[in-house]
């Protein structure tokens, strides 16, 4: 049985703690922890492996969108592979045109195995009406005056009609 902590990344506390068994899948684990926050599950979604500094990783889709399947999908991912150690981490990202942000962590693992799983036993914070804001930062590559081309400086006066 897994216990996993699931975050929501907003400035309020919204944490669920859920219990699952270790033969779940991820598209599984996808609606047991929208349902736990109050979605129906019915949007995109992703989980993303990620380090102990919670750095995006590999992409593990809702759906397998390469050819010939080629890629990984969330329901060919067992927790227990996926998972396979306490503190192993996963970022989950629900909603793509709200992009709802996780972070998923594996709190405790056992070989005890009950019958009313998957279970909510820890509900803190309500999620909040709208999804917080992401901020996005850009690579600084230098001021407007370094971005040359071959032909010189970008002209902002440029008048397309001209021509």
């Amino acid at each position: 049985m897994y216990k996993i902590r699931v975050i929501l990344d907003t400035k309020e506390d919204v944490i669920r703690t859920i219990l699952v068994e270790n033969s779940l899948n991820l598209e599984e684990l996808h609606f047991t922890i929208a349902k736990s926050f109050g979605f129906e599950g019915q949007e995109m979604a992703s989980f993303y492996r990620t380090d102990d500094e919670w750095n995006q990783g590999e992409e593990i889709p809702l759906f397998n969108m390469a050819e010939a399947g080629e890629g990984i999908a969330m329901q060919t991912c067992i927790l227990e592979e996926t998972l396979p150690i306490e503190n192993s981490k996963l970022i989950y990202v629900y909603d793509f045109l709200n992009m709802w942000t996780f972070y998923v962590d594996v709190i405790e693992i056992s070989s005890q195995t009950r019958d009313d799983l998957p279970k909510t036993i820890l509900n803190v914070g309500n999620l909040p009406k709208e999804a917080p804001d992401k901020e996005f930062k850009a690579e600084n590559f230098g001021d407007q005056e370094d971005i040359d081309d071959e032909f010189g400086h970008f002209d902002d006066d440029f008048d397309f009609n001209e021509y």
